[in-house]
């Protein structure tokens, strides 16, 4: 039997149903040993929606199979004072390790680029760790770049170390 179709779209955050998704995609990821293998605090479980809410530049893409929560994007709206233009960060990019390998992840991505190009981004920006190369081998495969220089350059330094990466949007 085939699994069913996902879906991405934005969060509503004053939905408890939505609520609910983005802390426990949040807490899921922080408990991944690359994040530090530990759940979110209760006080982070309590604050984090209300204030991704507050937040004036802030939206939040979930991606649903049936009715899961498997993925979820947060992102920030910037500026760039060397093009004049907005910016977009997607801070966090996450896929429910069942999940993975599916598609789930390109698509999320796919639905920021094109919120980034509505608002109209000059690049879409992020950081990765050095050791995450699944990550890396995603961005790269859609058109970002970093990393200590050009693709598939040597990272050197600590595992652990993030590094920046881009996606121009002309």
């Amino acid at each position: 039997m085939a699994a069913a179709p996902f879906i991405v779209r934005e969060a509503a955050l004053d939905d408890p149903v939505d609520a609910r998704a983005v802390v426990d995609l949040v807490d899921g990821y922080a408990r991944e040993a690359m994040h530090g293998g530990r759940p979110l605090p209760g006080d982070v479980r309590r604050a984090l929606v209300p204030g991704l809410a507050a937040h004036p530049t802030g939206f939040v893409l979930l991606a649903w199979q049936g009715d899961e929560p498997v993925g979820i994007a947060v992102c920030f709206r910037g500026f760039s004072t060397w093009s004049a233009r907005p910016l977009l960060n997607l801070h966090d990019l996450a896929v429910v390790p069942s999940r993975r390998r599916a598609g789930i992840g390109r698509r999320l991505l796919a639905a920021v680029e094109e919120r980034a190009r509505a608002l109209g981004c000059c690049r879409i920006t992020l950081e990765v760790r050095g050791d995450n190369r699944v990550a890396q081998g995603l961005y790269r495969s859609v058109g970002f770049v970093g990393g200590a220089g050009a693709p598939g350059e040597a990272l050197g330094g600590r595992p652990e170390q993030t590094f920046f990466w881009e996606k121009p949007l002309p």
